[in-house]
């Protein structure tokens, strides 16, 4: 089922997850988490989807905390709370830094920082409270 909470994002792929996946994890949130992904989509994700104009792949939302802890995350994740998500750049570092930038300059933000991984895959890590 693909419960659309914008035009172009759904509650299902704000917790998707392939380590859960793989690992048997249950990760499914709370409602009080979904509704903070909701926000999170409404007042972020969806703004920056409409001003790119290009589909915006999630690579991480929520993550329940077995699944946090899998993948390494920190004890304190906004990932947690269903406030955090990772967009997925693939590997085009000016698309990237141009999604980074608007962000920065015309969306409401709690977080934004550009991460990267020893193996040169980067995200952009947002949150909103």
């Amino acid at each position: 089922m693909n419960t659309p909470v914008t035009m172009h994002f759904t509650i299902e792929e704000m917790y998707a997850s392939d380590t859960a996946k793989r690992l048997g994890i249950d990760n499914k949130p709370s409602i009080q988490k979904m509704i903070n992904l909701v926000y999170l989509c409404a007042f972020v994700l969806e703004p920056l989807r409409v001003a790119m104009g290009k589909p915006i792949k999630i690579s991480s939302g929520y993550r329940c905390e077995k699944l946090n802890k899998a993948v390494g995350g920190v004890h304190n994740s906004q990932h947690l709370k269903g406030q955090a998500a990772d967009i997925c750049i693939d590997g085009d570092l000016k698309k990237g830094c141009k999604w980074f930038e608007y962000i920065r300059q015309h969306l409401t933000f709690d977080q934004l920082i550009w991460e990267h991984d020893r193996s040169g895959t980067y995200w952009i890590h947002v949150s909103y409270v």
